[in-house]
């Protein structure tokens, strides 16, 4: 299997959890409150909750885009853009953790861990493609399409 084929395998599932998230948070707010990770025991927020499931959506286009075209930069980007809620996410959270029971803690933070962990790691294997794949960073248009 190729790098390029991990990457985009990874890719998708981030974009796959990235929808799911955003349309159950706009679709089904209150619902998605309720369980007991999300809403920790703390107040209902409609509105918080509507744009959490926006930001989900707005981030899945990135991704989706990064695995439709597969070019070296907007892989990157895409990842970049992820770990910066993903690693924040994790930070909030770890604040919060006095709101859940033991097991739930652990749940939480082994799910927001891995949602670190997975794009970090297809980050690093970015730096895989290297020689075969010029990013647009680089200034090369001609392979930025992502070509092998």
């Amino acid at each position: 299997m190729s790098v390029r084929s991990v990457l985009r395998g990874g890719l998708a599932f981030l974009t796959v959890t990235q929808l799911a998230v955003g349309f159950v948070g706009l679709l089904l707010p209150r619902w998605f409150f309720a369980i007991p990770w999300v809403g920790m025991r703390m107040p209902y927020n409609e509105h918080l909750m509507l744009d959490y499931g926006a930001m989900n959506l707005a981030t899945s286009v990135v991704l989706v885009t990064a695995v439709v075209v597969a070019s070296c930069g907007l892989i990157r980007i895409a990842l970049i853009t992820y770990l910066v809620f993903a690693v924040s996410h994790l930070v909030i959270h770890t604040r919060f953790l006095h709101h859940l029971t033991p097991a739930e803690a652990v749940w939480l933070l082994v799910a927001l861990s891995l949602a670190v962990v997975i794009p970090s790691v297809l980050l690093v294997l970015t730096t895989r493609l290297k020689d075969r794949c010029r990013c647009a960073a680089a200034g090369d248009t001609a392979t930025a399409g992502g070509g092998p």
